[in-house]
C-alpha cells in the first residue's frame, strides 16, 4: 500500500513539474501563435485530447459504408467548410492554418489517420477547446455530413491532383475572387457577342 503510495505521489510530482515547465516557456515566449509548439506540449495536447474523448466513441465505426459516391460527397463539405485551415489536401499548409497555435494537423499522417472513426466523428462534432478547431453540427444530431468527413479523411492520403483541382472549385470565394469572376465573364460574353456577325433582315 504505501509503494503505491510512494508511486502515485512521484506521478503527481512529475505531472506538476511538466506542467509548471510547459507554463515557464509559454511565459518566456508569451502568446504568440507564431512560434511552433515544442515536442513536449504536443505530446502532451495529443494525451489530453486522447484521454479527453469519451471512452464510447473510440471504439465506434463509422455507419457510413465509402462508397466513391460517399468520398465526394465528404470531399465537396470538406472544400467548402474545412480547407481555410487544413487545405484541400489536408495538410495544413495555408494562411490561417500557419498562424494558428496550435497548428492544425496534416490528416494525412498517422497521428490522424490512427484515431478511430468515432474519435475523428467526435473532434469533428465537439471541436478542440483551446485551438482553432470549431465544433460543427447540432449537439446530440448524428448527422450523416460529420461521418462523410470521416470517409473522406480516411481517403486524404489516397488524393489524386484532379481531385484537388474539382475541390479548388469547390472552396469558398471572397468578396473580390466572386467581383473578378463576374467581370471575367462579363468580359467573355462580349467578346462573343462581338464575334457573332449581326444579320439585317430587308423586306421588299
Amino acid at each position: 500500500m504505501t509503494k503505491k503510495i510512494v508511486i502515485l505521489f512521484l506521478l503527481v510530482i512529475g505531472v506538476l513539474g511538466l506542467g509548471a515547465y510547459v507554463m515557464h516557456n509559454m511565459m518566456q515566449r508569451g502568446f504568440s501563435t507564431r512560434t511552433e509548439p515544442m515536442q513536449m506540449e504536443k505530446a502532451l495536447a495529443t494525451t489530453i485530447r486522447g484521454q479527453a474523448i469519451p471512452s464510447r466513441y473510440k471504439t465506434m465505426k463509422n455507419p457510413v459504408t465509402a462508397t466513391p459516391e460517399v468520398i465526394h460527397e465528404g470531399m465537396a463539405h470538406w472544400a467548402d467548410h474545412c480547407t481555410a485551415c487544413h487545405a484541400n489536401n489536408g495538410s495544413g499548409d495555408t494562411m490561417y492554418g500557419k498562424a494558428m497555435y496550435p497548428r492544425p494537423p496534416d490528416m494525412r499522417q498517422k497521428d490522424t489517420q490512427e484515431l478511430s472513426d468515432g474519435e475523428l466523428y467526435y473532434t469533428i462534432k465537439n471541436g478542440v477547446r483551446l485551438s482553432g478547431m470549431p465544433a460543427f453540427g447540432d449537439p446530440g444530431d448524428d448527422d450523416v455530413d460529420s461521418w462523410r468527413l470521416v470517409v473522406f479523411i480516411r481517403h486524404l492520403p489516397q488524393l489524386i491532383p484532379a481531385e484537388e483541382t474539382e475541390m479548388q472549385r469547390l472552396n469558398p470565394k471572397s468578396p473580390d475572387e466572386i467581383r473578378e469572376e463576374k467581370e471575367e465573364e462579363e468580359f467573355l460574353k462580349g467578346d462573343a457577342q462581338s464575334a457573332t456577325p449581326t444579320t439585317t433582315m430587308h423586306h421588299h
